[in-house]
């Protein structure tokens, strides 16, 4: 099992393309907190990913800014924000993360790794930004940025869909036209820290297969749920 995790590690990090001075932030980046529950602070700082989350957090919205505002300057700022919203949501993060392959090289508790950890999208959408914070911590800005260009690559060239400001709203209307009850919205799960949860959220309308979304609010999860769903029944 430690030989194939590390021969993961080992293609996550040419994924990634970037040399790591301090080989012990890629490690941590990729450490669930489940690993270090209980455990001291070690010599190279936190031992689960917590902290590069909440910065990688920022150093994503800073990115996605960044390139929306260059390659769109006649947009909105409310088609600007739709995007960003967009771009850096939980659910785009564990794309990216399953592209990268980050399941496989991901460091889990035995009890996280039973419950099917690797393949949680909220627990590989938390390293994702890890390891973006990673990057950024060894190498700078630039260094982020060009892991953030490569790995956002198939994000940004996803065709954008009809912009709705209220899905939530837009999914209920959707279903009393078809003559179908309301949409219900259901936690199916909630992970990470009190200070920067992950929750899951299922959809159901009568008549469709339910699906799940991820957000850092059950509000958040809700509305990204909503929009999935009138996506997949190409409503928008």
């Amino acid at each position: 099992m430690a030989n194939l995790r590390a021969e993961a590690v080992a293609a996550l990090q040419a994924r990634i393309d970037h040399s790591f001075k301090d080989s012990h932030l890629l490690e941590r980046a990729l450490t669930h907190a489940s690993v270090g529950e209980g455990a001291p602070v070690g010599v190279h700082g936190p031992r689960d990913n917590e902290r590069l989350e909440f910065l990688g957090d920022r150093v994503l919205g800073l990115l996605v800014a960044e390139k929306l505002s260059r390659d769109y300057p006649t947009a909105h700022e409310g088609e600007l924000s739709s995007s960003l919203h967009a771009l850096v949501d939980k659910t785009a993060c564990a794309r990216v993360g399953e592209a990268l392959g980050v399941g496989p090289a991901l460091r889990l508790s035995p009890g996280e790794t039973k419950t099917g950890g690797r393949r949680k999208a909220g627990v590989i959408a938390d390293a994702v930004e890890a390891i973006l914070a990673a990057v950024y911590l060894d190498g700078g800005l630039e260094a982020a940025r060009a892991f953030f260009d490569k790995a956002w690559a198939a994000e940004f060239a996803a065709p954008p869909s009809r912009s709705v400001t209220n899905p939530k709203s837009a999914l209920q209307e959707w279903a009393q036209g078809l003559g179908r009850p309301l949409p219900t919205y259901r936690v199916a799960d909630r992970t990470g820290s009190d200070h920067a949860p992950t929750f899951t959220v299922e959809v159901s309308v009568e008549g469709v297969e339910p699906l799940t979304a991820l957000g850092r609010s059950r509000q958040e999860a809700e509305k990204a749920a909503a929009t999935a769903l009138l996506k997949r029944e190409g409503v928008i």
